[in-house]
C-alpha cells in the first residue's frame, strides 16, 4: 500500500476512533468501558492520528505515545490544569484531565503493547 492510501486509512481510523471515544465519554457510564477501554483506546487514537503524518517508519511510536500519555497523567498529579488556570474551562479540563490515577497509566501501557504487536505484525506482512 502506498503512503497516500495509508494516510487515508489512518485518517478514517482516527475519525472512527474519535467518534467511539466521544460516544464513550458522552453515553457510557459504567465501571469497565469508560474508565479502562476508553483510556486504552485513547493511545490508539493518538497513534492513528500520528500515522496520518508518519505512515511509515517510527517503529517506536507506541513507546513515544506511552511516554506522552503517562506524562500527561503525571501532570494531572501536580494539578497542571489549576496551575495553568484552565480548570474552569470544561473542554480543556477534559482534554488535559484533572485526576491522577495509576490505573490510567496501566491502560495506556496495555494499549501501547497492543500497538507494538500491531507494528510487529505490520512489519512481517
Amino acid at each position: 500500500m502506498d503512503k497516500t492510501k495509508k494516510r487515508v486509512a489512518y485518517g478514517i481510523a482516527t475519525v472512527l476512533l474519535f467518534i467511539i471515544e466521544l460516544s464513550i465519554a458522552l453515553f457510557v457510564h459504567d465501571n469497565l468501558i469508560r474508565p479502562y477501554v476508553g483510556d486504552m483506546l485513547v493511545v490508539v487514537l493518538i497513534y492513528t492520528f500520528m500515522r496520518i503524518f508518519l505512515p511509515e517508519g517510527m517503529r517506536l511510536l507506541p513507546l513515544y505515545i506511552f511516554l506522552f500519555a503517562a506524562g500527561v497523567e503525571v501532570m494531572q498529579y501536580f494539578r497542571i490544569a489549576e496551575i495553568l488556570g484552565i480548570s474552569e474551562n470544561r473542554v480543556l479540563s477534559v482534554v488535559i484531565g484533572s485526576v491522577f490515577d495509576m490505573k490510567d497509566i496501566v491502560c495506556y501501557g496495555v494499549g501501547c503493547v497492543l500497538l507494538f504487536v500491531y507494528e510487529l505484525i505490520r512489519e512481517k506482512v
